[in-house]
Parts: C-alpha cells; structure tokens; sequence
C-alpha cells in the first residue's frame, strides 16, 4: 500500500523527524515522487522545444498572465487571436467582470471603511476596557473576565490563574460570555476581517475575466507585503487592497508608491505611524501627557484613540508609545520597494528619508473610535483608521537624499519629494524591471530583456502598462526557453487547479487552508520581502507531498466549498495510455514528460487504492481563524482529508495535479 502522509504539527520533534523520514523513504521506494525536485528545478521540461506551436503558446500566455487556463480558454483565444488577447488583459477596465464581482458581492466587509470595521469588528480586549471606563461592562463578562487564564508575562510558558482552580472550565466561560456579548450587540469577530479578503482574493483569481489584473494585484501585494498579524493590520488591510492596491496595480509605479506610502496598513506595519522628529515641539508634548490628538477637559486621546485622565498612573512601560525616529520604513521603502538591496543607497540616506517621512501617521491606529468621538466629535469616529499628516511632529530642518538636497520646511512635501527621487531613480527602473521579468519569464531573467523593460519603464515614467507590454511582446517571453520554466506558488497552483477542471469555489476558509498548509498563506507572510518568486524556495519534500495531497483532495471532492465534475473525463474502466495522455491535454494543456508518466502508470497500476492524510496546520493560525472571539473552532473547521481513493479518473487527475507537469507554468 502507498501511503501520503505527513506529520502533524506539534507532536514532538523526534516523533516529527522519524514520520518524514518514513515517508521519504516510502515515496523513494515507490519512485512517484523521487524524481520530483530534480523535474521542478530544471528550466524547462529537460529538452527545450525547437519552437512553440500555437496551442502551447497560448497555454504560455494563459499560465503567465492568469492563473491558467478554464476549459475552452484555448479555444477562445484562438478565435481572437494572441496578441489581441493580451492587449485586452493590459486594458482591464475595458473587460467586462459582472461574474467576479457577483461572487464577492456577498462579503460586506469588502465595503466598510476601516471606521466601520473597528466598530463592527473590535478587537476583544479593547472593547471590554472601553466598557470598563464607560461603566458598561456587563457583571457577568467582567466576571468571567476576572477568572480568565492569563499568560504569566515573567515567566513565558506559565500561567497565573485567578479565583476558579478550574482554569479550562473558567476559559470557556470566559469565551462564551463574550461570545453572548459579540451576539447580542450585533458585533462580529475580528478574524472574519481577513477571512473575508482571503475569500474575495481566491474568488477574484478563480472567476475574473481580468486575469492579468489579478497577477499584478497578487504581484504588488506580494512586493509591498504587509502582515495581517501585526496588531492593527488585521483592520487596515481591507482598505489596503481595496483603496491602494487594486486602483494603481496597472497604473503609474509612481502613484502605487505613494498609495502605499499613505496607506495605514503599511503605515502600522513598518512601524513608520510612530516615527517622530526628537526636536519637534509635539514630542515634548508626549513626553509630559502621552497623547497625540490634544487636550480638552482635562483629557487627552492616546495614540489608540482610547481616552484616559491625565492624572491616571502611567501605563507599563512596554505599553508606552514609541518616542523618536523609526527608520523601518525608509530602509524597506528603498531596500525591497524600489532601489534593491544594491540600490546605491547609505545608512545616512536612510536616516534622512526616516526624517522626511516623519508625521505620516494614522489617526486613532487602533481604533477606539467611540473614546474618540466622545471628545472630538463625530468627524473623529469617522476617520479612525484614516492616514493624515501631523506636522507637529515632522522633522522641518534640510535634508539630502541620495544626493537631492530638501530644503528645511517643506512639511508633508518631503516625502513625496523623497517617493519622487526613488521612483525616477534608474536603480528602481532596474529592481522593478528585474523582479518582473523574474516573475513573468524565468527566474534567472535575460539581462538583454531586463536592460529594454527596465528602458522602457524610464521612457514611459513608470507606466506599469507599457513595461508589461514590452515583457510580453518580447522575443524571449516566447521563447521555448521561457515555457514552462517557472514552478508555480502554492496560492497559483491551487487557482489554476480549480480553472484547469472547471471548478465551482466559495473560496473559504476550507481553501484558504490548504494554500496555507502549503505554506503560502495570504498575507501570512510576516517579514516585508515577501514570498520567493523562485523555484528553489518552493522545491522541497514536505511542500511536495503538499502539493500532492491538495492535487488527490481537491479531484476527490473532499474540500468544502469547492467541487470538480470529471464526468468529462469518464466512461473509462480502467488506467491506460490514451487515458492518462486525454486527461493529461485536458488539464495541462500538454503532454506529460515521459518520465513522469511511467512513473504515473505504475502508481496507477498499484493493486491498492491511495490513502492520504494531510496534517494539520500550526496552531500559530496562519489565516487568523485563531485568534479572538471563537478561535477554539479552527480545527474542527479544518478540512480533514482521509481519502480512499480507488476511482481511476479520480486517482488519475489528482496524481496529474501534483505532477511536476502542472507544478511548472
């Protein structure tokens, strides 16, 4: 019997070891997937082509410019010809949508501004010390808040437990009190936030006539990455893609940069929310009341817009705002967004661009928009969440960026003058030319092709079109060279194995778990860079046997959410060579390579049926199920995948999908 299955989370690490050893050497012993990193690091299939024939060259443009082809997509560009095809994905606006946007109708959160997100959406723990300043917190919470089991914050893994002795018990009550409380005030858990942008991203990329809209939109969140677990980011990230990414994904680079500047989600995330000038008169004022918004009353607004008195005992010190210059964002902003890691740039260009960008802020970062409006009025509650400027706290003096001098008192015109620098700086036409090249072509780019993108991209002052269409309609974007070169993310393969089979999707939590497990979880990834665009990052065993077992799961039907019909594929009784080479057309678009199909074949011909079971996902959460109200529920939700699979065309197209074959693009 052949086994598929890989170790679960959090079972030892020994236990952990000796289980992937045992798989390794099975798969080894039945050869299926031996072969497999060997096959997907190679460029190409092994022997390139001598040259495309039509059919495969529209399979190319299928794979590159969307997440792959639907069933009679190459029939379809076909009739209107190639070049007409990508000209009308370079023009999205032009391409009718209504089915896409149909099915993310149903996600009210897509629409809500950040303020309504923080009130519909609060995050627990400061909602109940807003009802605690109120005098609102019902007895019974406080109650079950009081007995709650805490983390002990001096020794880390410990726990200090309050009245009850029954800490798991008092745990619960605890959850279930505020779970009533959520219910009853018609509030909703603050994961469904990214639950329900995770859902709109799958669905957009499954069912969008605007494909290439969706690579860029999936391309520029992964370059200007930003974490959905860091604090507020959990609720600046629905804007973030909506408002910032979305509208400039295939405009000026220029403009992308400065939504991205502005954006409150990067903002919060690269920590730039906090970054004050030292000199400036406002700072002082922190350093005798804490706030940033002003006093009326004998109160003031702290930076999460929650009110207190000023005679109120100084929080711990760990909770006090940062006070000073943050240069995160200024290293990254040159780093990873525009000039590259050999850019040019200084340690002291990085300390003056931190000084330009000081007082790009967020107002009320955390919400607290109710403290808020008590005391500013309604216009506060409205713009929680919001990006503004606070010159108070803007470092006013002369600065020199690589080079440009900035003269003293430009206020908020220093940073666009510093986006301006970088966005026309010919290191920015290089990196930005380099990476999409690297992504749309091979990951070791052509410097002949990098060379006229990156002209291109300075010709047309970073117009996002005209650098894609000079990638495109090059000689080395059609080459035998670039087909089937990239080895697909895990986020891409599990789109194109939906379109590939013609798939219906919720795109759900379901879903989005196994793009996860696959270790691509959408705005999971917790360092700026952002997921690998390489082949080696994502050529591994265990990500393999992922790979594999999303392939077997999704053919078999046992995703929920998400169903295949292969009754296309039916009307066969057993495995032969006309079969596999049918469904191998059907959802590849191509023929397999020898070597994977005699491998397949004797997989196929085994006398017992596949069984697979997948592990289970970190109990870190890495799609935010996890966290705040209701999160004990995650892995009962986990789409368990114990299969039995004896079908031929089932065990057929599942094994095809976890072939190197569909792995490549």
């Amino acid at each position: 019997m052949s086994f598929l299955k890989c170790d679960q989370f959090g079972r030892g690490r020994l236990r952990a070891i000796i289980s992937l050893r045992a798989i390794i050497s099975l798969l080894i012993v039945t050869g299926l997937l031996a072969s497999y990193p060997a096959l997907l690091r190679a460029e190409g299939q092994g022997k390139p082509l001598a040259k495309f024939n039509e059919e495969q060259r529209i399979v190319h443009v299928l794979n590159r410019l969307g997440f792959g082809a639907r069933p009679g997509d190459v029939e379809r560009v076909k009739a209107i010809g190639l070049d007409h095809y990508i000209n009308q994905q370079l023009n999205p606006e032009r391409i009718n949508d209504d089915v896409a946007m149909a099915k993310v109708r149903n996600l009210p959160t897509l629409e809500m501004t950040t303020a309504q997100l923080y009130e519909k959406f609060p995050q627990p723990g400061q909602l109940l010390r807003q009802l605690q300043r109120r005098g609102e917190l019902p007895e019974d919470l406080a109650a079950a808040r009081e007995n709650r089991v805490m983390p002990n914050a001096n020794t880390p893994g410990e726990q200090m437990v309050g009245p009850s002795a029954n800490a798991n018990r008092d745990n619960r009550e605890y959850r279930q009190a505020l779970r009533e409380y959520y219910r009853e005030n018609g509030l909703g858990q603050p994961q469904r936030i990214v639950a329900e942008l995770q859902t709109s991203r799958i669905l957009r990329a499954v069912y969008s006539e605007r494909q290439l809209q969706e690579v860029m939109v999936d391309f520029w969140s992964n370059h200007f990455n930003v974490f959905f677990g860091k604090g507020a980011d959990r609720w600046l990230l629905t804007s973030y893609d909506r408002d910032t990414i979305r509208p400039n994904a295939m405009g000026k680079f220029s403009e992308l940069l400065v939504a991205t500047a502005q954006s409150p989600a990067m903002l919060f995330y690269l920590d730039n929310f906090q970054s004050v000038s030292p000199n400036s008169g406002m700072n002082r004022q922190q350093r005798r009341r804490g706030g940033l918004f002003g006093q009326r009353n004998n109160r003031r607004i702290a930076p999460d817009g929650e009110m207190t008195r000023d005679t109120a005992a100084r929080p711990p010190q760990g909770q006090r705002m940062r006070r000073g210059i943050n240069e995160n964002y200024a290293r990254e902003l040159m780093e990873l967004h525009t000039l590259g890691v050999d850019g040019g740039y200084t340690q002291k260009d990085v300390q003056e661009v931190a000084r330009c960008f000081t007082g790009w802020t967020i107002f009320a970062p955390r919400g607290g928009s109710a403290a808020a409006s008590a005391i500013l009025g309604e216009a506060a509650r409205a713009d929680a969440g919001n990006f503004f400027f606070n010159g108070r706290t803007h470092d006013d003096g002369e600065k020199v960026v690589l080079g440009h001098k900035i003269p003293a008192g430009g206020g908020f015109k220093d940073g666009l003058m510093v986006l301006d620098i970088l966005a026309r700086h010919p290191s920015t036409a290089k990196s930005i030319a380099t990476k999409l090249v690297s992504h749309f072509v091979s990951d070791n780019p052509p410097a002949s092709l990098v060379d006229r993108v990156s002209a291109t991209f300075t010709k047309s002052n970073g117009d996002i079109k005209e650098t894609l269409r000079a990638i495109f309609f090059s000689t080395e974007f059609h080459s035998a060279n670039a087909y089937r070169a990239k080895v697909k993310r895990p986020f891409e393969l599990a789109i194109s194995a939906i379109r590939a089979l013609g798939g219906e999707t919720n795109g759900g939590p379901q879903l989005h778990q196994w793009i996860a497990r696959m270790a691509e979880p959408l705005y999971g990834y917790q360092t700026p860079n952002g997921y690998s665009d390489s082949a080696e990052s994502w050529v591994n065993t265990g990500g393999l046997l992922e790979r594999m077992n999303f392939g077997l799961v999704l053919a078999s039907n046992r995703i929920p959410g998400t169903r295949v019909d292969l009754k296309r594929f039916a009307g066969q009784t057993g495995v032969s060579d006309e079969l596999v080479d049918s469904i191998a057309r059907n959802i590849i678009g191509d023929q397999l390579s020898p070597a994977m199909k005699s491998a397949l074949l004797k997989q196929f011909n085994a006398e017992t049926p596949l069984v697979i079971q997948p592990q289970e996902p970190d109990s870190s959460s890495m799609d935010g199920s996890a966290t705040g109200v209701g999160g004990g529920r995650r892995r009962q939700q986990l789409a368990r995948a114990e299969a039995n699979i004896s079908d031929p065309v089932t065990k057929v197209v599942g094994l095809i999908l976890g072939s190197p074959d569909f792995q490549r693009q």
